[in-house]
């Protein structure tokens, strides 16, 4: 009988034991410009918090937005832009008093490594003739932020009429980046942080600051997903640990 109540009560610890050790997940829907920053930053939150998961789900803003809207899953939006977070603020889809600016960006022109180009003039037209029938690789401005910025920014220059049916229009700014990396474009435009990831090209132009709004990604938790794992991550975002990882990509923070 005694052996038998001690199966039970040892049984009983196990169950207690399996209970408090199952992992929590957190799952993140950010811009496919911030995969590789976030995973690294997943990977030093796992150091401190062992039985927490975070898993992402990276894609342009604005499907991931849409996605949202229609159930999918997410408890964190990371947006490439304040449009797509308004979108969901609208449909009443956030948390209102968790959106904050996450971190910073700046929009560049690409080309790949092996290119005779090496610094185009965005004041003027002239760089379009290195275009040569083909290309200009951007993010589709009918929706990625990336491509909603250099629509923006070619309007406040002057060029945006003579450009727009001389682009290849990516479904995110990262299929934007890989164009040029493989030579199908002769030029692009992404973020800064997704030109120095890749080894394939190199920076020949920087936009003026004042030819679009600054490159903000506002986060909030999704309506229904507050508790105290979300809240968790999302504080550990905004630490200084987050935010050194994010500065060695090349973003901004405050």
């Amino acid at each position: 009988m005694l052996k038998l109540k001690n199966i039970v009560v040892g049984l009983a610890l196990s169950c207690a034991a399996i209970s408090f050790s199952v992992q929590a997940k957190v799952t993140v829907f950010a811009a496919a410009s911030m995969t590789n920053a976030l995973q690294e930053v997943a990977t030093e939150y796992k150091k401190v918090k062992p039985t927490e998961d975070v898993v992402f789900s990276f894609a342009s803003s604005s499907v991931l937005a849409r996605q949202i809207t229609e159930g999918a899953p997410a408890d964190m939006f990371i947006s490439a832009d304040q449009k797509w977070m308004d979108f969901l603020a609208e449909k009443n889809a956030i948390v209102p008093e968790t959106r904050v600016d996450l971190v910073g960006n700046k929009l560049v022109m690409i080309a790949p490594k092996d290119s005779k180009t090496d610094k185009v003039d965005l004041t003027n037209d002239k760089w379009q003739t290195a275009l040569n029938n083909t290309y200009l690789s951007v993010g589709d401005p009918e929706h990625v932020p990336a491509g909603i910025y250099a629509k923006t920014a070619f309007t406040y220059l002057k060029q945006w009429d003579a450009l727009e049916n001389k682009l290849a229009r990516a479904k995110n700014v990262r299929d934007a980046l890989r164009l040029v990396e493989q030579g199908e474009s002769p030029l692009g435009v992404v973020y800064a942080t997704d030109a120095a990831i890749s080894e394939k090209v190199k920076v020949v132009a920087t936009f003026p600051a004042e030819s679009h709004p600054p490159v903000e990604y506002p986060m909030a938790l999704i309506k229904e997903h507050d508790n105290q794992d979300t809240r968790a991550f999302l504080d550990y975002l905004k630490s200084d640990t987050a935010k050194a990882v994010f500065k060695k990509f090349g973003f901004s923070t405050k």
